[in-house]
Parts: structure tokens; C-alpha cells; sequence
């Protein structure tokens, strides 16, 4: 009785603990993707460069950046497994677990000192941005 409630337990707790492993996988895959978003980003736009010399782009060159950043965001989240939509849709839910985003990054400190760094009242934190 002892042995099979024994077992039990631990068999309870190695599914919780591959399942707390597995969100931590996924947390940390977002985390990175929204990281390197985040910088591409500001690299993107820093100068106005992207906007032709600061002055508010045509409709038409509007179009132009929007295509070539859609571009670049699925190339950097096919490095993490994830595509444009499935980033869009699951982010929300990710990074609500505030908990879970910080316990990932006091675990990869450099991350963390990236992440911290990130413009985020661009980034969907503040009242503007799209929320990458």
C-alpha cells in the first residue's frame, strides 16, 4: 500500500514538474522572440531611416515598410518555431503570466538586462504600438 501510494506521488509529481518544464519552454521562447522583435524593431526604425529621413512615408511606402517587417518577423519567429499568427494569438496569454516571464528571466540574467532594455511603450505595454 505504502509502495503504490508512494509511487503515486511521485509519478504526480514528475507530470507536474515536465509540465511546469514545458510552459517554462514556451515562456522562454517567447521571451526570445519578443527580445530579438524588440530590437529589430529599433534597429528598423532608429533614425527615421526606414521612414525616408523622419518625414510622415506615402501610403504607398506605409505598405512597403508594413510588407518588409511581416517579412522580417517571420524569419526571426521561424527561428523560434512560431509563426506571425500564432505569435499574435498567444503572446497575450504568455506574457499575462507575469510570474512566469520573471522567473524565466532571473534564470538567463543576460536576457533579462535585454529584455528590461526594450522600448516597451512601443510594445504593446503603453497606449500605442502593436503589441510585439
Amino acid at each position: 500500500m505504502t509502495r503504490v501510494s508512494l509511487g503515486i506521488c511521485l509519478g504526480v509529481l514528475l507530470f507536474v514538474g515536465t509540465g511546469l518544464g514545458a510552459e517554462q519552454d514556451e515562456v522562454g521562447k517567447f521571451v526570445k522572440a519578443r527580445i530579438e522583435i524588440g530590437e529589430m524593431m529599433t534597429s528598423y526604425f532608429s533614425g527615421g531611416q526606414s521612414y525616408g529621413g523622419g518625414e510622415r512615408p506615402s501610403p504607398e511606402k506605409m505598405k512597403e515598410i508594413g510588407a518588409d517587417i511581416n517579412e522580417k518577423l517571420s524569419t526571426l519567429l521561424a527561428t523560434h518555431d512560431l509563426t506571425v499568427e500564432d505569435y499574435r494569438q498567444r503572446s497575450p496569454e504568455i506574457f499575462a503570466d507575469e510570474v512566469a516571464v520573471q522567473e524565466y528571466l532571473s534564470a538567463n540574467p543576460d536576457l533579462k538586462k535585454r529584455y528590461e532594455a526594450l522600448p516597451f511603450d512601443r510594445m504593446g505595454r503603453g497606449g500605442s504600438g502593436r503589441g510585439y
